[in-house]
């Protein structure tokens, strides 16, 4: 056989297939590109831009949180004041004891101040817990297309704060029955409450991403949540530790409840130093939180 029939018996090699070009148009591609390119240039405020764009969401997820939690049971709003309720309760039982062992009597007017920062106090550690574990709870839509991940945490402790209003009015008519005045001290709380927002949505920030990759960090914070309120002054004023109550006011929290207390109960101004040092740590813990998030949020998918 010649050369030439013999090469006509071989088949051509067929082309190799060719892969479709990824799209370009896909809007949740498109977000994320620019969400990488922001954060390249260092862009500070992207993330402030993005929350705002994408504000609905976020009021969309901190509603759904809050219908999940109510709906079929059957003690509805009640289970808003629960919380509080339950940590007023031992609140008195505390104080009870502390007045018998001083052999001093106890007026309803000393518990008032344990009623209005366990309500605080239930709010704080109502949003840590649910913060922490949002983006665990949330995978399926971690992973899906691009959007600001830091709604997860703030609508928890959005929903949250729902909690809180309720808890609040109920609050309100209790101090009415309990002879507390209103003076121009009032328009404390409104601060005092933003910061303590300020600084409750930064460990939520924080604990959400951690927790994302160290499963650990959850358990850590039932742990810390459960005893935290025995060094805090929740159920008893810093001042009786004289000199050294600047040991519970450290904790940043503190001076947010004992201003509360100053400002609601007793008609007096908070302390402007401890208020300041508390202002101080929840505006820069804030800002390192949204960075340490950021930093961390291309990772997200990966780890779940």
């Amino acid at each position: 056989m010649s050369v030439q029939e013999h090469s006509s018996l071989i088949t051509p090699a067929a082309p190799a297939p060719t892969l479709p070009e990824p799209a370009v148009n896909d809007a949740g591609a498109r977000e994320s590109v620019t969400h990488s390119a922001m954060a390249a240039r260092g862009d500070s405020w992207a993330w402030l831009r993005e929350l705002v764009r994408y504000r609905d969401l976020l009021y969309m997820l901190a509603w759904r949180d809050i219908r999940i939690r109510y709906k079929q049971t059957l003690m509805g709003l009640l289970w808003a004041i629960l919380m509080p309720g339950a940590i007023i309760i031992a609140g008195v039982v505390v104080r009870l004891a502390m007045a018998k062992s001083a052999d001093k009597p106890l007026s309803l007017q000393d518990l008032t101040p344990v009623f209005v920062k366990s309500v605080a106090w239930a709010f704080f550690v109502a949003s840590i817990r649910s913060g922490t574990t949002c983006l665990i709870n949330n995978s399926n839509l971690v992973t899906r297309i691009y959007f600001p991940k830091l709604i997860f945490p703030l609508s928890s402790v959005l929903g949250n704060l729902f909690d809180f209003a309720v808890a609040s009015c109920v609050l309100t008519v209790i101090l009415a029955f309990t002879g507390v005045t209103i003076s121009e001290q009032l328009l404390w709380v409104p601060v005092l409450m933003a910061l303590l927002v300020v600084l409750t949505s930064a460990l939520a920030i924080f604990l959400s991403a951690a927790a994302l990759f160290l499963r650990d960090v959850k358990y850590l914070v039932e742990i810390f949540v459960m005893f935290a309120i025995f060094i805090t002054p929740v159920f008893f004023s810093a001042s009786i530790f004289g000199r050294w109550q600047w040991v519970l006011l450290i904790n940043p929290v503190a001076p947010l409840l004992e201003g509360l207390s100053d400002a609601v109960v007793f008609g007096r101004t908070p302390d402007l130093l401890w208020l300041t040092y508390s202002a101080a740590i929840s505006l820069v813990g804030f800002a390192g939180a949204v960075a340490f998030f950021r930093r961390l949020e291309g990772l997200f998918a990966e780890c779940i």
